[in-house]
């Protein structure tokens, strides 16, 4: 990885690539801490502290890097605008003929679906801002001076930072390297890390006897083993992202005049995880609409119904694992439904002249294929479960231990987990594949 980074920063146009990118992830991160106007960023932080973990604020939270949600600062909504219009645009595309036409029609077709998610990422990104206005207003009491005029700037402010970070990730795509939206959701996971790993010192809270010679070597000990479990988990997913399933493809050979083609050998990739993190992020937002409709009531009392309620579904629960890993599996289906058609794909094999051997072209090569995509989604699926909900898991073994809410920090790391290693192996691959086009001689080099 580092050796291709330093191939690239060789390469004068590579080299202005990646300081352009580098630019815009550093304008990005002064947009994160720009303050908006007539908003208290004490009383709201101080209400974000008190809330119960395992809500939806705290997660946009850490996808805003460092705390620039419970900040309400010019960034605070970050790509979440963004990524909820691609989503919305991708789904639609299979409900809307005119979208699945666009979608089918080339490039000018995937304009004009950019442009349709751009206005689709205003709509959201000014609703969005409404609401949190009003979540500031009534529940954080942090807005100074609330009138007609403090809501027109905060909303205003709020939806214009969503829009210019949509601005900042096409440039990003335009002339830096990797894909935008990424690269910003990897700055802000990154930028995250050190309050984490802060807050996990800080629960630890191994010294409460005096700093003896057994207390040190247990604290070495625990940090060690972590450290070692961390490790480990990096190169499993690692692993998992970039294993694969190949089917083989073989070409059937054809006369054209006096020249022969095909023949040749080939393979039809399927990823492991190929609905990448989606079905965890899909699970995650319906698991803690409760704790976050809880946040906006006054705390039910113990012995009551909501009170066992909202302890089915805080995240030290058990319950709240099994549910999570039922969600993951079924969204990885469902995700694999609406972004994958093996009959497609069988067809399009069948029009080239290839052939799965051992499968007659046409509906058995479809056949053959969904086949084996559901036991490579199957596999996949128990993946991203695992790594869900290992720090949930965790956390429960360490409130047994003693030691609640030991990994509150990093509840849903395994989330960003998946989003840190996808987005390097991504950069690595696009990287490689420019450096490998610009030494590239050509037939008569």
């Amino acid at each position: 990885m580092l050796k291709t980074f330093a191939n690239a920063w060789k390469l004068p146009d590579l080299r202005k690539k990646l300081l352009f990118t580098l630019m815009i992830i550093l304008l990005y991160r002064i947009g994160c801490v720009l303050p908006v106007p007539f908003i208290d960023t004490n009383a709201i932080s101080g209400w974000f502290s008190q809330a119960q973990s395992g809500n939806m604020l705290q997660y946009f939270d850490i996808l805003s890097g460092n705390q620039a949600f419970s900040r309400a600062t010019l960034f605070a909504l970050s790509v979440s605008p963004y990524i909820t219009s691609s989503i919305v645009i991708q789904l639609l595309t299979i409900a809307i003929p005119a979208l699945e036409r666009l979608s089918k029609d080339g490039e000018e077709g995937k304009k004009k679906l950019t442009q349709i998610t751009r206005y689709v990422t205003v709509a959201i990104a000014l609703l969005t801002s409404y609401g949190y206005y009003v979540m500031l207003k009534s529940q954080a009491h942090a807005i100074i001076n609330p009138g007609v005029f403090t809501a027109i700037v905060i909303i205003s402010c709020h939806c214009a930072g969503a829009a210019l970070i949509m601005w900042l990730a096409e440039k990003i795509n335009d002339q830096g390297i990797g894909n935008g939206i990424s690269m910003i959701l990897f700055a802000n996971i990154i930028s995250s890390l050190p309050t984490m790993v802060s807050t996990f010192v800080s629960n630890l809270n191994l010294a409460e006897g005096g700093w003896d010679f057994k207390t040190v070597s247990v604290t070495v000990l625990i940090y060690a083993i972590f450290i070692v479990i961390g490790i480990a988990i990096v190169g499993f997913v690692v692993f998992m992202t970039e294993s694969e399933r190949r089917l083989p493809v073989q070409y059937a050979k054809r006369v054209v005049g006096r020249k022969m083609y095909g023949g040749q050998s080939t393979f039809l990739p399927i990823k492991l995880n190929m609905s990448g993190v989606m079905p965890i992020i899909f699970a995650s937002s319906i698991l803690m609409i409760p704790a976050t409709v809880a946040m906006f009531f006054p705390a039910p009392a113990e012995g009551t119904f909501w009170h066992g309620f909202l302890q089915v579904f805080s995240t030290q629960s058990l319950v709240y694992v099994l549910i999570e890993l039922v969600l993951i599996i079924a969204f990885s289906y469902f995700y694999l439904a609406i972004s994958f058609n093996p009959v497609e794909v069988a067809n399009n094999l069948k029009k080239n002249g290839g052939v799965i051997p051992g499968h007659r072209p046409g509906k058995p090569t479809s056949d053959f294929i969904n086949s084996s995509l559901k036991k490579i989604t199957l596999i996949g699926a128990f993946f991203l479960a695992f790594i869900a909900v290992l720090p949930m898991i965790l956390n429960i073994i360490a409130g047994l231990l003693g030691k609640p809410g030991l990994l509150g920090a990093v509840q849903f790391g395994g989330t960003s987990l998946l989003i840190v290693v996808g987005v390097v192996l991504e950069t690595i691959r696009d990287l490689e594949s420019q450096i490998t086009m610009r030494h590239y001689k050509g037939f008569l080099g």
